[in-house]
C-alpha cells in the first residue's frame, strides 16, 4: 500500500546562468576584425505542475533536493551556451506553496496550472553583445547569476464535492467503496484510515468526487490526535455528509452527541480567508449500519430530532446497500446546484502584471559603525551587476561603476552624506565591500588604454605640475644640503693636518 504525505519540504537549486565569453574575430589580413563572444545560457528553472495522476508527495518526502541544470558558457565565433534544462516537478492537484515565512505563494488547484519556484539564473553577455560604437573591442564579458535557491514548504488539501465526516470506525471508508470504485483500507478498530481517500460516483448524469476524511475526536481543531492533519482536507469540499455510527458498542456514545462533537471540531477550525465556513455548507446525515436489528431501532428514533434540526437524514447500510442510491442522488443535486451558481458567478478578475518604471530601482541604506557609517545598495538591478561583474578584470570593474553611475547612485550616495573613501556594500549580509571614490564614473567609452585595464583604477596616477615642481625643488634642496655637508667636512679635515704640521 502507498504511504500517503501531504506535507514536505522541498530544498531547491535553480541552474546557474554560463558566463558570456571574450573572443576576438581573426580573418585572413585582419587579425583583429572585431569581437565576437557569444551570450551565456540562462539556467534552467524547477517549476511546479498540478498533476491530476498524482494523488501523493511521497516522492519528495523521501527525495527532497532538487535542482535543475546549468546553463553553458558563449563561444567564439558568436556561438551562445545552451540553455539549462528546467525540471518539472508534477505536484498533486490542491497543493499549496509556501515560502520559508509561512506565507502562501500560490494554490494549485486547477489540473495543469504552473508555477516556477525557482527561477533560473541570467546567462552573461559576451564581448560581442556589450561592444557599441564607442567601445568597440571590449576585453571583458559579463558572468552568469546564480539562480533562486532555498526552501518551500507544500501542503496538500484534498479537492473533493463531498466530504464524509464522522468519528473512527463510523463506516466512512466503507461508504466510498460501496458508492465508488476506491478500494480503501478497511477494518473494526479506530484510526484504520490514515489518510484522506478518494472515489468518483455517479449519480445519473451528474458525476461528483468524495473524500473519505480519517474519523475526528474531541478537541481535534486544537491538535489534538491527527484531527489538524485531516481537518485542512476539508476545507476545497462543497457538502459534508456526517456519517453516524448507530451501532457503536463504545459507552457514553450516541449519534446525536457524535454529532454535537463533531459539529464543534468543524466549527472551531478556521477555513482560509474568501471561503465558506464549514457549517454553513451544505449537510447531510448518514446514519450508518441499519442493517443491524438494534441499529435500525436507534435510527428510528434519533431521525426525528435530526430532521427537527434541518437536516435531510438517510439511513444506510454499506453492507446491503440500502439508501445508498438516494444519498448518492440526493448529493449529485447539491453539487449540480453548486455548480450553476459557480458557473453564473463573475470571473475572477485578471491579475495584470505592469512593467515597475515609477518604483525606485535602489535604496542606500545608511548603517553605522565601529569605524563611521557603512552605505549599504540594495536594489534588485546593483545586485545583478555585481554578480556579473569579473572583478578580477579593470575593464569590467570600469563598466560595473558607469552602470552604477548611470542608475543614479552616486548622486544618492552624495545626499546620503557618503564622502570620498566611504565603505559602501552591494547587497544584503556581506555583500560586495569596497571604498567609494566620486572619480570613478562615466565617460569610459572615451578613454583609451589597453584591452582588459581601465586607467581610472590605476593606483599610480600621473602627478601634476605644481606636484612636479614641489619635487623637483625639493631634489635640489637635498642635493644642496649634501654639497654642504661635503665641503663642511672637507674644511674640517684640512684644519686638522695643519695642526699636525706646526707641532712638528
Amino acid at each position: 500500500m502507498v504511504t500517503f504525505v501531504d506535507r514536505v519540504t522541498l530544498h531547491l537549486r535553480a541552474g546557474k546562468g554560463g558566463n558570456g565569453c571574450v573572443s576576438v574575430r581573426r580573418e585572413k589580413f585582419k587579425p583583429l576584425a572585431g569581437p565576437d563572444g557569444g551570450n551565456g545560457g540562462h539556467g534552467g528553472d524547477v517549476v511546479l505542475v498540478a498533476d491530476p495522476q498524482v494523488t501523493t508527495l511521497l516522492s519528495y518526502h523521501h527525495s527532497p533536493h532538487r535542482h535543475a541544470g546549468n546553463g553553458g558558457f558563449g563561444m567564439g565565433d558568436n556561438r551562445s551556451g545552451y540553455n539549462g534544462e528546467s525540471l518539472e516537478l508534477p505536484v498533486p492537484v490542491g497543493t499549496v506553496v509556501k515560502d520559508a515565512d509561512g506565507e502562501t505563494l500560490v494554490d494549485l488547484i486547477e489540473p495543469g496550472m504552473r508555477f516556477v519556484a525557482a527561477p533560473g539564473g541570467q546567462g552573461g553577455l559576451g564581448n560581442a553583445a556589450l561592444s557599441n560604437p564607442k567601445r568597440k573591442a571590449p576585453g571583458f564579458a559579463l558572468l552568469g547569476t546564480p539562480g533562486w535557491e532555498g526552501d518551500v514548504f507544500l501542503e496538500l488539501k484534498t479537492v473533493a464535492d463531498v466530504a464524509l465526516v464522522g468519528f473512527p470506525s463510523a463506516g466512512k471508508s466503507s461508504l466510498i467503496a460501496a458508492v465508488s470504485a476506491a478500494r480503501p483500507k478497511i477494518a473494526d478498530y479506530p484510526f484504520t484510515t490514515l489518510h484522506p481517500n478518494l472515489g468518483v460516483v455517479q449519480a445519473g448524469d451528474i458525476r461528483f468526487t468524495v473524500a473519505d476524511v480519517p474519523g475526528l475526536i474531541e478537541g481535534a481543531s486544537e491538535g489534538k490526535g491527527l484531527g489538524l492533519e485531516f481537518l485542512r482536507h476539508v476545507e476545497r469540499c462543497t457538502a459534508l455528509v456526517h456519517v453516524l455510527d448507530c451501532a457503536t458498542l463504545e459507552p457514553g456514545r450516541d449519534p446525536l452527541s457524535d454529532l454535537d462533537v463533531i459539529l464543534d471540531e468543524l466549527g472551531a477550525y478556521p477555513v482560509p480567508e474568501g471561503q465558506t465556513p464549514l457549517l454553513e455548507r451544505p449537510q447531510l446525515v448518514a446514519l450508518n449500519k441499519v442493517d443491524v436489528p438494534e441499529a435500525k431501532d436507534l435510527a428510528d428514533l434519533v431521525r426525528p430530532e435530526l430532521e427537527a434540526r434541518g437536516y435531510r437524514v438517510f439511513e444506510i447500510s454499506t453492507v446491503s446497500h440500502e439508501g445508498l442510491r438516494a444519498l448518492s442522488f440526493a448529493l449529485a443535486d447539491i453539487i449540480a446546484r453548486h455548480r450553476v451558481e459557480l458557473a453564473a458567478a463573475p470571473a475572477p478578475e485578471r491579475v495584470v502584471i505592469r512593467p515597475k518604471g515609477a518604483e525606485r530601482e535602489f535604496e542606500i541604506r545608511v548603517e553605522g559603525g565601529t569605524y563611521g557609517n557603512l552605505y549599504r545598495i540594495l536594489g534588485t538591478k546593483p545586485v545583478r551587476w555585481v554578480q556579473q561583474t569579473d572583478f578580477q578584470n579593470e575593464e569590467a570593474v570600469g563598466f560595473l561603476a558607469d552602470r552604477l553611475e548611470k542608475l543614479g547612485i552616486e548622486d544618492e550616495l552624495f545626499r546620503a552624506g557618503a564622502e570620498a573613501g566611504s565603505t559602501v556594500v552591494i547587497g544584503e549580509g556581506d555583500g560586495v565591500v569596497f571604498d567609494w571614490h566620486p572619480s570613478l564614473s562615466s565617460a569610459a567609452e572615451l578613454m583609451t588604454a589597453p584591452r582588459g585595464t581601465d586607467p581610472r583604477l590605476d593606483l599610480n596616477p600621473r602627478r601634476t605640475t605644481s606636484q612636479r615642481r614641489e619635487r623637483y625643488h625639493e631634489r635640489m634642496d637635498a642635493k644642496a644640503e649634501a654639497r654642504a655637508e661635503l665641503e663642511s667636512e672637507r674644511i674640517a679635515g684640512g684644519t686638522f693636518d695643519g695642526v699636525e704640521d706646526d707641532e712638528s
